[in-house]
C-alpha cells in the first residue's frame, strides 16, 4: 500500500484526468435510471462489454420495472443468460422491480439507504446510480478504483470502504462529482492489474507505484 498523498499531488492528478477526459462517462449502456440500476447490478463478476451485449436485447422490451416484472424471470433469464451467475441475478432483478413498483411508484429512488435495501444491490451499485443518475458526488470502488488508490497513493485502504472514505477525504470537492469515472477508467486501461501501462500515464511523475514499469 502506498503512503496517502497529500493535497496538492492529488490535485495535480485530477487536474491531468480533467485535462484529458472533462466529462467521464460510464461505459454501462441504459437509458433512464432504472436501466441504470439493472445494468450496474447485473455487472457483478462481469464486464461491462458482456452486460451492454446482453441489455441491447433487454432494455428495449423492459425499461421500467412494470415492463420487467412482465417479462417475467424466464424472460429475463433468457436475455441474460451469457452474464455471469445469471439464474440469481434474474431473481434479484424481479424482486427489486416488484419493490420499486410497490413501494416507489415504479421510480428508482435517490437514497442510499432505499437503495441498498433492493435485492442484489449493494454500497458500490447504489453509489454509482447516486453518482450517475443523480450527479451525487457518491464514489463507487471497484477492483480498478481500489488496485489504482492503493497504486498510486491518491486513496490508499485496507478495503473498499476506506479508499471510498479516502477518496472522499482526499480528493477535492471540484472533482468529487466526476473522480470515480477518471479513475476506473484509469485503472481499466492504463493501470491495469497485471501489466501496468506505466510508460503511457500521465500521472506517472506522481504515482506512489514502486514496481512501475517502462
Amino acid at each position: 500500500m502506498a503512503r496517502q498523498l497529500d493535497y496538492h499531488a492529488i490535485h495535480e492528478i485530477f487536474s491531468r484526468f480533467r485535462a484529458s477526459d472533462p466529462e467521464p462517462k460510464g461505459e454501462l449502456e441504459h437509458v433512464n435510471a432504472y436501466t441504470l440500476l439493472v445494468a450496474v447490478a447485473l455487472s457483478a463478476q462481469a464486464t461491462d462489454a458482456g452486460v451492454n451485449k446482453a441489455t441491447r436485447g433487454l432494455f428495449p422490451v423492459a425499461d421500467t420495472p412494470q415492463k420487467m416484472l412482465d417479462l417475467g424471470e424466464a424472460g429475463l433469464t433468457d436475455h441474460i443468460k451469457t452474464i455471469g451467475l445469471f439464474r440469481q441475478k434474474a431473481k434479484n432483478v424481479i424482486r427489486l422491480s416488484r419493490i420499486l413498483v410497490e413501494d416507489h411508484g415504479g421510480e428508482v429512488p435517490s437514497s442510499r439507504a432505499a437503495l441498498q435495501a433492493l435485492p442484489g444491490v449493494g454500497r458500490k451499485t447504489a453509489n454509482v446510480v447516486l453518482n450517475m443518475w443523480w450527479r451525487f458526488p457518491a464514489q463507487a470502488v471497484d477492483t480498478h478504483i481500489f488496485r489504482l488508490g492503493n497504486r498510486s497513493g491518491i486513496a490508499p485502504g485496507k478495503d473498499v470502504v476506506a479508499v471510498e472514505r479516502a477518496i472522499e477525504d482526499n480528493v477535492p470537492a471540484e472533482f468529487q462529482l466526476h473522480a470515480h469515472h477518471w479513475m476506473i477508467l484509469h485503472g481499466r486501461y492504463t493501470c491495469k492489474a497485471r501489466k501496468p501501462q506505466c510508460g503511457a500515464c500521465l500521472i506517472r511523475d506522481i504515482c506512489q507505484y514502486e514496481e512501475k514499469s517502462l
